[in-house]
């Protein structure tokens, strides 16, 4: 089983001590969240877990708990873009604080565990095409050295991001113009010895050496464990998506970051209610089981086929 630690929040920045709560616990319950009363039991041990993917724009609360981690694979879908805080309202200084911990995080699991990705790609009057070009390139030169591959993407324009950007006079960005971009930026991320993939786009870019994107990556896990994982392609996300299956243990509308582009928290003010009721001790994310919560053994499948070697 690979788990997704998550899609739907940024557990290593705001839920990191639950998480890792939840490791020496074994296991975890999570909501459907499309029918709040159905929980699964998730386990969490080591014989369960093939191995953790973590989402994240800030991840400097787990950099000093890393040991914990030690009997785990994982690998860490790192944030950084270059828009400001208007954009971003939750997050500490880039240059002082994100771009740091990107190199110490890196500094202590490897380059290949720390997968850049610069997105969602959106155009307004503030940040042009000429604004993301200058900006990538000025991070690729502070993250060349320290991770292998930028990951970008187009936004989406789901119903509450609309909403969320809807004061920030957004322009035209017709696939023309995102090929245009695309090129340009995998032309920078070559001269700073940089791959460059797409998440989820259906937008053909191979002419560009731009491949689609596999976040949650059963070959690198392969490479990660020194042994084959035979697992196929999630069919629960859009059909460019080339994700393998995971389990997500997160939960939407609790991410503190804030971030006005972002299609998992659809309202602040649910934001500060789940927030308030997180308890790190708790085996749900947010809140208590109630009365007419039904809890479901999920069984876990082992993809991993044999361990030859693990490495760190």
């Amino acid at each position: 089983m690979i788990v997704s630690a998550s899609r739907r929040t940024d557990i290593p920045a705001y839920y990191s001590e639950w998480f890792l709560e939840r490791l020496r616990e074994g296991y975890v319950l999570v909501r459907n969240p499309m029918n709040p009363h159905q929980i699964s039991r998730v386990r969490l041990d080591p014989e369960a877990v093939d191995g953790i993917v973590f989402w994240s724009k800030n991840p400097a609360p787990l950099l000093d708990r890393l040991d914990e981690l030690k009997n785990y694979a994982y690998y860490f879908q790192f944030t950084v873009t270059g828009y400001g805080p208007e954009i971003e309202p939750g997050l500490p200084d880039k240059e002082r604080s994100i771009i740091p911990t990107f190199q110490r995080l890196a500094d202590r699991i490897g380059p290949d565990r720390v997968i850049w990705r610069y997105d969602p790609i959106f155009l307004s009057q503030t940040y042009s095409m000429e604004f993301h070009l200058r900006r990538f390139e000025a991070l690729a030169e502070q993250l060349s050295a320290f991770t292998r591959k930028c990951t970008v993407s187009f936004l989406d324009l789901y119903r509450n991001t609309r909403r969320n950007l809807s004061a920030l006079a957004l322009t035209d960005f017709p696939s023309g113009l995102q090929e245009r971009l695309a090129g340009s930026l995998a032309e920078i991320a070559k001269r700073y010895g940089l791959c460059m993939d797409t998440c989820a786009e259906k937008i053909d870019l191979q002419k560009y050496n731009i491949a689609h994107a596999r976040c949650i990556d059963g070959q690198l896990f392969s490479r990660l464990l020194g042994c084959p994982v035979e697992i196929g392609k999630d069919k629960n996300q859009r059909p460019e998506c080339g994700c393998v299956e995971s389990v997500d243990i997160g939960a939407y509308n609790t991410c503190r970051n804030g971030c006005r582009y972002c299609y998992a928290n659809y309202l602040d003010a649910c934001v500060h209610v789940n927030h308030a009721q997180h308890d790190p001790h708790a085996p749900l994310l947010i809140g208590k089981v109630g009365a007419e919560d039904r809890i479901a053994e999920r069984k876990p499948r082992v993809y991993r086929q044999a361990q030859l070697q693990f490495e760190l």
